[in-house]
Order: C-alpha cells, then sequence, then structure tokens
C-alpha cells in the first residue's frame, strides 16, 4: 500500500473523526480523536482554522448549531436519563418543550459538564443505585437514550413537585391517570423505593 501524503492523511484522519461524530449524534470527544493518533496541537490547530468546533473543553463538533438539540443531548449526555419535564414531554403528559433539558445524572458526575449555553440542561444529581430505578431506554435522535418509565416519572413528580410548574403538576398527574398503560403495582413499588407510596395514594390513590 502507497504511503499517504501528508494532505491525504489529514483529509483520512478527519473522514474518521466525521465517521465518529455521526455515529456519536453530533459529537466526539478529545480521547476519541487521540486514538486515532492525532496529538492534542492538531486539534488545537483545526479548532483555530474552523476545521472543528469546541463545542465544550474535551467536546468537539461539526455544524453544531445546525444538529438538533435532542442529537446534542444524545451525544454529550448519554450516561443520563431523562426526567420529569422532559420525560413528561417525550410521553406527550405535557405539549410544550420545555426551555432546558432535565437530566438525571450520577452525584459524583463533575458539575461543570451542565455548564453551557446550549443547549440548556437542569441535572439532577442522583445516587447511583436510584438512578437505575425504573430506567428504559427509547428511540432518540437517531439512536436510543434511557428515560425513565411513566412511572418512576410520576414518582419524581409527586417527590418534586415543589420544584415543577404548577400547571405541568397537574398535567402530569391527570395524563398518568387517564394512560390506559400504567402500570400500578409498578407505581407503588417505585413508590416505596423513592419514598412517596403515601403521596401516591393520598394525591391519586382514588382515582386507581
Amino acid at each position: 500500500m502507497e504511503k499517504l501524503t501528508r494532505g491525504e492523511k489529514t483529509e483520512y484522519l478527519l473522514s474518521e473523526i466525521r465517521k465518529k461524530i455521526e455515529e456519536n449524534g453530533g459529537i466526539v470527544k478529545t480521547n476519541q480523536i487521540t486514538a486515532l493518533g492525532v496529538d492534542y496541537r492538531r486539534i488545537l490547530s483545526w479548532v483555530e482554522d474552523g476545521t472543528l468546533e469546541r463545542v465544550k473543553n474535551g467536546y468537539y463538533s461539526l455544524g453544531y448549531h445546525e444538529r438538533s438539540e435532542e442529537e446534542l443531548i444524545r451525544g454529550l449526555f448519554s450516561d443520563s436519563v431523562l426526567c420529569l419535564d422532559s420525560a413528561l414531554y417525550y410521553y406527550h403528559y405535557i405539549d410544550q418543550k420545555p426551555y432546558a433539558w432535565h437530566l438525571a445524572v450520577d452525584k459524583n458526575t463533575s458539575k461543570s459538564r451542565f455548564k453551557m449555553e446550549y443547549p440548556v440542561i437542569v441535572p439532577y444529581y442522583t445516587e447511583p443505585k436510584m438512578l437505575q430505578l425504573g430506567v428504559t431506554e427509547v428511540p432518540f435522535a437517531k439512536g436510543s437514550m434511557k428515560i425513565y418509565t411513566k412511572e418512576r416519572m410520576l414518582c419524581d413528580c409527586l417527590k418534586y413537585e415543589e420544584k415543577l410548574d404548577r400547571d405541568v403538576y397537574k398535567r402530569a398527574l391527570l395524563a398518568y391517570i387517564a394512560d390506559g398503560s400504567k402500570d400500578i403495582s409498578e407505581l407503588l413499588r417505585i413508590a416505596r423505593e423513592r419514598k412517596v407510596l403515601q403521596k401516591v395514594q393520598n394525591v391519586i390513590g382514588v382515582w386507581l
């Protein structure tokens, strides 16, 4: 095989980076680029000449602001779980798309990850064991994303009632009550774990 010229090697590396970006929902990490044999100085030069866009420290993209928020969320926060307002919107319990993305994350996650102008993130720092309670996956931005089940979502709405818009809270309760796919035994199981069983029984028990 003929040795690649400098220009051909650069084009090859960029094509591989583009593949990684598409595979990861529009985002590539520094370590994914360096794994291709690219040193950090070259990454910096590509950012300076506009070949790559720095999204935030350690994350890069191409056409960042042209990508959907969903693509960016999946690319940047695949380890998180859609919760509260974001989960309510996905399940069509509320009609208006939230201004910010509500994500449940491991409590040990660095807070600096969420300091960004776009997309806007509201993180909920959660104990690792509790983070996995009631998790499922759904189709999301040409891939999949973790989200809480309707039962976990409702229990969280009851637990964080004071953090929710009053209208959103009421809509969430009414939508769940009317949902033909609700699982009451699962709701009660999760309610015990989330320590909101009494609230479930008091607030919506009469309708279940």
